[in-house]
């Protein structure tokens, strides 16, 4: 059962892929050398000779991730930074692991539309356009939902089991941008009179969740 729902996830995402919202490539591949000092909107390539099997594998969305955060869901990414053969494919994926209860908290991915299909579990997921509507449903397994490019959008179990989806994604590297966190705990600081005003807090509010959103040491 598990190898079918794969089979059926590298069907879509190389269906996905063929509307890729990265640049096209302009040779068979370009496996990503990350240790190149020049930049250019991506990688430059590995030189062909270097290029090896382990540059287009990754193994980390067969296990569900360690979640040990106060959000309740963890992120595993399978992107050009894990699997460097992605360089200018315009496609990745990822799998997002959720407790009961767990959220995936409202967030955009700037670079990328995001297809997400439910492997166990059930899900409330939705996305905000720019007219402020919410567009929403909840989900399970074997159920697919899309977030639209660079729109706000978030998922939370409220199942009373672990959920799990799998998301493909039209780049090699979609971006993620958390609402809060971008916003409380960016460096610089965004200032304190700007977020005041925005939510209609005080300032002690504002330093309450900038408490609540840092890093935590371990």
């Amino acid at each position: 059962m598990a190898a079918k729902v794969f089979a059926y996830l590298f069907v879509f995402v190389a269906l996905f892929g063929a509307v890729a919202s990265d640049p096209d490539l302009l040779q068979d591949l370009c496996v990503a050398n990350k240790a190149a000092v020049i930049k250019v909107n991506g990688f430059p390539c590995k030189d062909e000779a270097d290029v090896t099997e382990a540059d287009f594998f990754f193994s980390g969305l067969a296990n569900p991730g360690v979640i040990n955060n106060l959000e309740g869901s963890v992120v595993t990414g399978a992107n050009v930074e894990k699997i460097p053969g992605l360089n200018t494919l315009g496609v990745s994926l990822s799998r997002i692991d959720y407790v009961p209860g767990g959220l995936n908290p409202p967030h955009t991915h700037p670079r990328a539309t995001e297809i997400t299909f439910v492997l166990d579990g059930e899900l409330y997921v939705g996305f905000i356009t720019t007219a402020n509507k919410l567009i929403s449903k909840s989900i399970k397994k074997g159920d697919i939902f899309v977030f639209p490019k660079g729109l706000v959008h978030f998922q939370k179990n409220n199942g009373c089991n672990p959920a799990s989806v799998i998301s493909g994604f039209n780049s090699q590297l979609p971006g993620t941008q958390s609402v809060a966190a971008t916003l409380f705990t960016s460096t610089p600081a965004v200032p304190d009179n700007v977020l005041t005003k925005a939510f209609q807090i005080d300032t002690e509010e504002v330093n309450k969740i900038k408490n609540n959103l840092a890093p935590k040491k371990s």
